[in-house]
């Protein structure tokens, strides 16, 4: 049984991990600050004996005795991340030192959540994780993606300078119940309009690809990447599910599963919108025998279902 470290557990992600952990045996420490964590997200899980709930910033450090650390803590939708870009920045940069200082102190074993936003608007396709990405740094969306990047750099120079054991998780797009209805998400945006019969709104042309994980596959890969002992396990890995489609093509498939009537509208690009995104996921089938086992068809209903719920869509 490991004492585990959950930094932005109460969120979407976290509070799935949260899950999966104490269902295994783990003891979980849960630690937000609720600025986009919602409590309902781990409320089912405050009686159980082996979770802790801490209310904290990780800008602050904290000293903790535990195990593992999963570092998941940052806003990660648009809306959210340039809400407040200064706050995002000292989110990732200053949280990541606190947690690997942590996990130096104590010598816990520490995964960072990054992103495939790390490949920015990527000329290499799919992305590997040896493309070193194509990032603006000085646009709307830098806070989150140099931020993410710049984590990256501090788990592997606190690898290389003190031999802390790190694991960096490159995470794709990802859905599934809890995600936030109004975190300006491509896959929560289009459900709650089309449950809504509001037009489903698609910026550009709708060409622009992106890929789809479930949020079961994905804690699966987390769990299997933190556990993994053997290989090149300090590298970052993507996580993330290989099949690619059109935002045209996302919003006929919701529309097609909800029964939905919402018509389809165009509106104008955001600034470095990525065309296409997409796992070259070789390095996390080879290391950790890992690759989603849920298609966007199988999955799609689920946050349809919870998304009915959350919004009390009858």
């Amino acid at each position: 049984m490991n004492r585990v470290l959950i930094t932005g557990g109460s969120g979407f992600l976290g509070s799935h991990l949260c899950e999966r952990l104490l269902d295994r045996g783990d003891e979980v420490i849960c630690l937000d600050n609720f600025f986009t964590g919602r409590r309902r997200n781990i409320e089912h899980l405050l009686g159980h004996h082996r979770f802790e709930l801490v209310r904290h910033d990780v800008v602050e450090p904290i000293l903790l005795e535990v195990d593992r650390i999963f570092n998941l803590a940052c806003p990660a939708s648009p809306i959210h991340y340039q809400f407040n870009p200064v706050k995002t920045v000292k989110t990732s940069v200053m949280g990541a030192i606190n947690m690997l200082g942590l996990a130096k102190r104590v010598r816990a074993r520490i995964l960072q959540a990054s992103t495939s936003e790390v490949y920015g608007d990527p000329e290499q396709h799919p992305q590997t994780e040896g493309y070193w990405g194509h990032v603006n740094p000085i646009g709307p969306r830098s806070c989150y993606d140099e931020g993410k990047r710049v984590a990256e750099t501090l788990f592997m120079d606190y690898h290389r300078q003190n031999q802390v054991d790190i694991r960096i998780a490159r995470i794709f797009n990802t859905y599934g119940p809890r995600m936030h209805p109004n975190d300006g998400r491509v896959v929560s945006n289009f459900v709650v309009q089309a449950l809504r019969s509001q037009d489903i709104t698609i910026f550009g042309n709708g060409r622009q690809t992106r890929s789809f994980c479930h949020v079961d596959d994905l804690v699966d890969g987390l769990i299997r990447l933190m556990d993994q002992e053997e290989g090149d396990v300090q590298l970052p890995v993507n996580l993330g599910n290989p099949g690619e489609f059109s935002m045209l093509e996302l919003a006929q498939k919701i529309l097609r599963t909800s029964g939905s009537t919402s018509r389809i509208v165009h509106e104008p690009l955001p600034q470095d919108d990525p065309r296409q995104r997409r796992p070259d996921i070789s390095r996390a089938q080879r290391l950790l025998g890992w690759e989603p086992q849920i298609t966007l068809d199988q999955g799609l209903p689920s946050i349809l279902e919870w998304f009915r719920k959350d919004l009390e869509i009858s």
